[in-house]
């Protein structure tokens, strides 16, 4: 089993837990780790903005990770929000083993 870490941002405290909280009970994520009071800046729409986000650490299997976003997608109130799939190189092998636990099964 492949694990990864899915980063994301969310424009509040509210929708970070809404989406944090769909993931677990779905069990697209074993975990997902709630990171308040970022600032972003960033281009859109040829203006640069400067604004509060919320980060979202979610834990899952590699083989989850399409389906976690597409959920993400559906839930998230931005255009286009971050979300980005990075892999597991090691770690500690029974946190590993519970992040497959605790996910979908095949």
């Amino acid at each position: 089993m492949e694990a990864v870490l899915v980063y994301m941002t969310a424009g509040s405290m509210e929708e970070a837990r809404k989406i944090a909280s769909a993931l677990v009970e779905e069990r697209l994520a074993a975990c997902a780790n709630i990171l308040p009071q970022m600032e972003s800046v960033y281009q859109w729409k040829g203006e640069i903005e400067n604004d509060a986000e919320v980060v979202v650490i979610a834990k899952t299997k590699a083989s989850l990770a399409e389906k976690l976003n597409a959920r993400v997608l559906e839930l998230h109130s931005y255009e286009v929000p971050c979300v980005v799939t990075m892999p597991i190189t090691g770690g500690n092998p029974e946190f590993l083993a519970w992040i497959g636990e605790e996910t979908q099964q095949e």
